[in-house]
C-alpha cells in the first residue's frame, strides 16, 4: 500500500474548492509516455497552475502500474526543481470497476473515477458508493458519472449521448457520497464528437457543432449549490493539428471538437474540472508527423519526440490561461 502524501500528490477536495471560488477550472491533462507527462508538468509550472494528471485504465496497463507511480512521484520532484509550488493529483479516467479503483488507490492514485453510468441506476449507485466508502477510508477523492457521453476513448465506447437528468443528482450524491460529478451536457470522447449532419457551417465552411446545453448545468447547478462538476470529452480538437496531420499523412476527416468559448463559460460556472486528452494527442501526432514527413531519413526518437514535447507545452500553457483560467491561481 502506497499513500498518494508519500508521492507528494494531493486529492482534489482543497483545489475543486479554490477553483469553485475563483471560477476557474481545475484542467485535467491525459499522458501515456514521459514526454506528455513532462510537457504537462512544464506547462502547469510555467503558468503556475494546478494539475490533475489523468490516467485512464489503458494508459495504466500501457505504462506500467509500478512505473507509474515513480512517474508520478517523479513529476512533483521535477516541479519542484524548476522552482514549481502548485499541487499535482494523480486521477484514474474511467474506472470501470471496484478492483481497478481499489488497485489504484493502493498503488498512490489521490482521485479515481467510477464510471457505472453505463449500468441502470440503482447498479451505478450501488457501485459507485462501494468506491467512496473505500476511498475515504484513504482520503482519496471520488467522481463519478451521471448520463452518457457519445464517441470513444480508450475502452470507453458509446454510440450516443444521454444527457445528465438533473432530476437524478441530488438523490445520487446524497446516496453515494461522491465528491465530484461528471455530467453530459453534450461534450463527447474523442476526436470525432460530433457527425457533419449534427453541425453547421460558418462563412469559411467549417463545420461549428451545437451549442453545450447551459440549461442542464444551470438547473444541475441550482440543485446542487456549490458542489463540484466535472466536463469530460472537451478537447477542442484543434484544427492547425488536424490539417497538419492530414497534410502529413493522416486521414482524420470531419474531425470537430467543443468551442473555446464554450469551454471557459463552463469553467466560470460550477465545472471546476475540464479533461482534455484528445488535444493532447493531436498536437504530438501532429508534430511527429511533420518531422518525419520534413525528414523523412531522421530516426533518432528525440528528435521528433522533443518538437512533440515544445507543441504539447505550448497548447497546455494556451489552455491553462484562455481557456480554463487556472493560470496564477496555484
Amino acid at each position: 500500500m502506497v499513500h498518494f502524501s508519500e508521492l507528494g500528490l494531493v486529492n482534489t477536495k482543497n483545489i475543486f474548492k479554490k477553483a469553485m471560488e475563483g471560477k476557474y477550472a481545475i484542467p485535467a491533462y491525459n499522458f501515456n509516455n514521459m514526454e506528455q507527462l513532462q510537457a504537462i508538468i512544464t506547462g502547469c509550472k510555467e503558468t503556475n497552475s494546478s494539475v490533475i494528471l489523468q490516467v485512464s485504465s489503458g494508459a495504466r496497463k500501457y505504462a506500467n502500474q509500478t512505473l507509474l507511480r515513480y512517474m508520478a512521484e517523479g513529476a512533483v520532484q521535477m516541479a519542484k526543481e524548476m522552482g514549481g509550488n502548485f499541487p499535482v493529483a494523480l486521477h484514474l479516467d474511467h474506472g470501470d470497476t471496484f478492483e481497478l479503483a481499489k488497485s489504484c488507490i493502493d498503488t498512490g492514485f489521490s482521485s479515481v473515477m467510477i464510471d457505472a453510468s453505463h449500468h441502470p441506476y440503482e447498479e451505478n449507485i450501488k457501485l459507485t458508493k462501494q468506491v467512496v466508502e473505500y476511498a475515504k477510508e484513504n482520503d482519496v477523492s471520488v467522481e463519478a458519472e451521471l448520463g452518457i457521453l457519445a464517441g470513444i476513448e480508450d475502452d470507453v465506447e458509446a454510440a450516443k449521448s444521454i444527457y445528465t437528468d438533473p432530476e437524478q443528482v441530488e438523490d445520487f450524491v446524497t446516496k453515494t457520497g461522491v465528491d465530484s460529478l461528471a455530467i453530459s451536457i453534450g461534450t463527447s470522447h474523442g476526436a470525432y464528437k460530433f457527425k457533419p449532419e449534427q453541425c453547421s457551417k460558418n462563412e469559411k465552411g467549417v463545420l461549428v457543432p451545437p451549442p453545450l446545453r447551459f440549461d442542464i448545468l444551470e438547473e444541475i447547478e441550482k440543485r446542487l449549490p456549490g458542489f463540484p462538476i466535472v466536463l469530460h470529452g472537451a478537447s477542442s480538437v484543434v484544427p492547425k493539428y488536424v490539417d497538419t496531420i492530414n497534410r502529413n499523412g493522416g486521414q482524420l476527416k470531419a474531425a470537430v471538437g467543443i468551442p473555446e468559448d464554450q469551454l471557459r463559460r463552463a469553467a466560470a460556472s460550477a465545472v471546476c474540472k475540464v479533461n482534455i486528452d484528445s488535444d493532447g494527442r493531436l498536437a504530438v501526432t501532429a508534430l511527429i508527423r511533420q518531422v518525419l514527413s520534413d525528414k523523412p531519413a531522421e530516426f533518432d526518437p528525440r528528435k521528433y519526440l522533443g518538437p512533440a514535447r515544445a507543441e504539447l507545452i505550448e497548447l497546455i500553457k494556451h489552455k491553462n490561461v484562455n481557456v480554463l483560467g487556472s493560470a496564477n491561481q496555484a
